[in-house]
């Protein structure tokens, strides 16, 4: 344990001190920096042998502080660049100037750090204790950090945590469109941080959460599976406990004061990315009358909101401009594109307080009905979560925040603004969306497909829901994790890791048959008939799973990634999914001659088209960057996943890039766990890559082998599993 220091330190050089990082505190002078050395001493952070911080204060608040503070010594860079987005002070930072102007712009219609101070002056309490408490943990973090120098943020001022306040990787505000509101709001060829990508490159985004009952698992006991699919890094792994009742372990997005997926003593609970339809585009007829704008409503005309929105912006020499824009609004929110004449205004959940009161007090509840009583603050608008607890109970939720509409209209299409049948009518009350507390079958799970398959046989019926409740369908995760669930009665925390990392890939096991019928109905003269023969024998006899050693997954993948990009996205529109038009209208041509493109690209970047997944299919970190440059000539490891988009339940989105004949992902599994409840919790789990995000540090990679292998981890929640697992137990600034 680290000590206080003794009054002979003080005669030390300010450079042994600097050298030994207290100089903060042996010249502390101002009210803050002794306020923080104060709160400090009433904080352990102990480090376990991965370098997971468990973080034990006095208080919540303490807590709090140790956490930020915790999270700031791991990768400081990932939590201001959480805020700099979340804030729209991007454009601020050295290395990304004008070009994200358009994100900045795009937060900023959104979010009004002068409301957010007014919610931060208004907030109760307890919630003012907590944001203070994060506020001073990664200002103190910085006093006694001389030589880490922030882009932007020097200073963290508590209602900032009210800008990010629910954590989902991508929230609502990045459904719209940066190049369309560009279009709308500035001038033709003005740069924009956006990059166009092959749509194979775009990885599904979402996550896996299954719960199973007492009755399926071996012991008695609930079982909760947690899998998040998420770029990677993205979230920290930790635990937080305190005097007054926290304890919780979990992920944590970079920068937040709050378990995002995890558990506590009694319960757990997983969010996976919903389909349902929560964010709605209303198309607004716009009349120019005496020099001033107005929107159709009903028979009325209503005046169109304005506002002056200033985006600060780092120029190429370090100097700073601005760029101030007229923004538009109707009551439906802001005007964000135009389209076939109308002005498309957006609205979704813009509720930063109850967001952040919701993502706290659900990580101190205690049992289904307290879970339920935090989630009737309806301030989840992204996420279903799957639930399950010490007494046995697994749940499913819809997302809380869910507008109630006419379903006559079709809601993923932009609506008749001037039409009021089209408004919001209020938010639906938490039975009135699809749940499910503990089915018969024993089983829950979702995989960001459509809740009516998450029961198997007794999911929620269709017919009983509005439309916008689900947007997508189902998706060929979710046909996998049917199949590994059904008809099983043995589960244990092994069996059900192992059930979430089959290898079988549903999205081929209906596509490769099409492609080899089409290849048997070729004439003897075509000469796609010799050049695939090969291939075809290989695919023919392929058990459609993925493995290190499998050359059919690297055909198939390179295969199904050319056509993927192919194919008519327009058909979507007709209600198929991109895998119909694959096996619907692509035609047997397009498919086969998808196939001799991979080969062909195989051939040239391996020798061959016969080339194993795991010498393709690679995983590498060369440095802490957000964005990873990757390079062949560089150490890297093999990982046998695929994407998600093939029906792998373990997910690893990766591809070519410039410069890369291998594939390299950077989004998939991430933090995965596998919890048991019983008289006492435990938990197995992983974190992608290591802890640190610093690359000279002994946890930047020292879980990256089992992470590609899916062999988790014991990990040590109750101070008994810390014993011999100890690394290091300091304060926050010694």
């Amino acid at each position: 344990m680290t000590t206080t220091l003794k009054p002979r330190l003080h005669a030390l050089s300010v450079a042994t001190l600097l050298a030994l990082g207290l100089v903060s505190t042996a010249q502390a002078s101002t009210p803050d920096e002794t306020r923080w050395q104060n709160q400090a001493k009433a904080i352990t952070i102990t480090r376990d042998d991965w370098g997971i911080a468990h973080v034990h204060g006095k208080t919540d608040a303490d807590a709090v502080f140790g956490m930020a503070y915790a999270q700031a010594e791991d990768d400081f860079n990932r939590v201001e660049t959480n805020y700099l987005n979340a804030l729209g002070w991007l454009a601020q930072a050295q290395g990304e100037g004008e070009s994200a102007i358009w994100s900045d712009l795009r937060q900023r219609l959104f979010v009004d750090q002068e409301q957010l101070k007014q919610l931060y002056s208004k907030s109760p309490a307890w919630l003012q204790s907590l944001m203070n408490a994060w506020a001073d943990g990664l200002n103190y973090y910085l006093a006694t950090h001389p030589d880490v120098h922030p882009r932007v943020i020097k200073h963290f001022e508590p209602w900032m945590a009210l800008s990010f306040s629910e954590g989902s990787i991508g929230g609502d505000i990045e459904r719209v469109s940066l190049n369309e509101l560009q279009a709308f709001y500035g001038q033709a060829g003005e740069p924009v941080a956006s990059i166009d990508t092959p749509s194979s490159w775009v990885e599904p985004t979402g996550s896996n959460g299954i719960a199973i009952a007492p009755k399926l698992s071996a012991s008695g006991h609930a079982l909760l599976w947690i899998n998040p699919h998420t770029s990677f890094f993205f979230r920290s792994e930790l635990q937080m406990t305190s005097d007054a009742g926290l304890d919780v372990y979990g992920a944590a997005t970079w920068g937040q004061f709050f378990i995002y997926q995890g558990f506590n003593h009694h319960i757990g609970w997983m969010h996976t990315s919903t389909t349902a339809d929560v964010v709605d585009e209303f198309a607004e007829t716009i009349a120019h009358k005496d020099g001033q704008l107005f929107y159709q409503y009903g028979k009325e005309q209503r005046p169109v909101a304005t506002r002056k929105i200033s985006v600060p912006f780092r120029k190429p020499d370090g100097s700073m401009a601005e760029r101030t824009f007229t923004t538009y609004a109707t009551h439906h929110g802001p005007v964000v594109r135009e389209q076939d004449g109308k002005w498309i205004a957006t609205a979704l959940m813009n509720k930063p307080l109850e967001a952040l009161e919701q993502s706290w007090l659900r990580t101190k509840a205690s049992d289904f009905a307290s879970f339920m009583k935090v989630a009737e603050l309806k301030a989840n608008s992204s996420n279903n979560t799957i639930f399950a607890d010490d007494k046995g109970e697994i749940a499913y939720l819809h997302p809380q925040f869910i507008p109630k509409r006419d379903n006559r209209f079709d809601y993923t299409k932009p609506v008749d603004g001037s039409d009021p049948g089209t408004d919001w009518q209020g938010l639906h009350a938490l039975n009135e969306a699809p749940h499910l507390l503990n089915p018969a079958n024993g089983w829950i799970m979702n995989t960001n497909n459509w809740p009516y398959s998450a029961a198997g046989p007794d999911s929620p019926k269709r017919e009983n829901y509005p439309r916008y409740m689900d947007s997508v369908g189902e998706n060929p995760r979710g046909i996998h994790a049917t199949m590994v669930l059904s008809g099983r009665k043995d589960f244990t925390m092994a069996s059900l890791t192992s059930a979430a990392f089959d290898s079988y890939l549903p999205a081929f096991a209906r596509q490769i048959p099409i492609l080899v019928a089409d290849y048997d109905a070729l004439p003897a003269s075509d000469p796609l008939k010799p050049k695939l023969a090969g291939q075809i024998a290989l695919l023919r006899h392929w058990d459609y799973r993925w493995g290190i050693t499998s050359m059919p997954t690297t055909l198939a993948v390179f295969w199904g990634d050319i056509l993927w990009d192919k194919v008519d996205k327009s058909d979507v529109s007709e209600g198929l999914s991109v895998y119909d038009i694959m096996a619907q209208r692509a035609g047997a041509k397009a498919r086969l001659e998808a196939l001799a493109e991979a080969s062909d690209r195989l051939e040239k970047d391996f020798g061959s088209w016969g080339v194993p997944w795991g010498e393709v299919n690679r995983y590498q970190r060369i440095n802490g960057d957000i964005v990873q440059a990757f390079n062949d000539g560089k150490p890297s490891i093999p990982v046998p996943f695929t994407s998600s988009r093939w029906g792998s339940l373990a997910s690893f989105g990766a591809h070519r890039w410039p410069g890369t004949k291998r594939y390299y992902g950077t989004s998939g599994n991430s933090f995965v766990a596998v919890v048991e409840f019983g008289e006492k919790v435990h938990a197995r789990a992983i974190s992608v890559g290591g802890e640190s995000g610093h690359s000279d540090s002994p946890h930047f990679d020292d879980q990256a082998e089992r992470y590609t292998t899916g062999n988790l981890r014991a990990v040590y929640f109750w101070p008994e599993d810390l014993k011999g697992h100890t690394e290091r137990v300091y304060h926050p600034g010694s």
